[in-house]
């Protein structure tokens, strides 16, 4: 698969659309390893009107949703059996644990999303996950995802 990966092809992998797919680019990815993603936050983001006025935060709960999309295209890839699996729609976000904010993020921003596996399956997939702007990291987790 050539990289880098777009909209077009993220679309593909993921059920996810517009205003709930926070993915726009994959920049790397090792299937079975490792993947990084990237997200640009911009001020038209939805969740903007309300979290908060005066003071645009981006929701914490995103940013895990995210760093999770980017962890679901590593699996989804991984297991090319996968794919077929509903017409390739099928994957959960499963569990959460570990997760850490460590800075607001804020309209402008590009977040890169690095995931890397911790136990992977065919069916499960364990991975830990940081989010980074400006070489800083901003949040952190373990993700767990159940394919099909």
């Amino acid at each position: 698969m050539d990289l880098p990966l777009t909209y077009k092809d993220i679309i593909n992998i993921l059920p996810h659309r517009h205003p709930f797919l926070f993915v726009d680019m994959i920049t790397e990815l090792e299937l079975g390893e490792r993947i990084v993603g990237i997200k640009n936050v911009t001020i038209n983001e939805p969740f903007f009107e309300g979290h908060f006025p005066g003071n645009p935060i981006m929701p914490g709960v995103l940013v895990i949703e995210a760093m999770a999309q980017v962890g679901g295209i590593l699996a989804r890839l991984s297991v090319p059996e996968s794919m077929k699996i509903e017409n390739g729609k099928a994957i959960y976000f499963a569990a959460i644990d570990k997760v850490k904010f460590r800075k607001p993020i804020v309209p402008g921003d590009q977040i890169l999303f690095e995931l890397t596996a911790i136990r992977k399956g065919t069916k499960i997939w364990k991975m830990k996950g940081k989010a980074v702007v400006n070489k800083k990291v901003v949040a952190e987790a373990e993700l767990v995802a159940a394919i099909g």
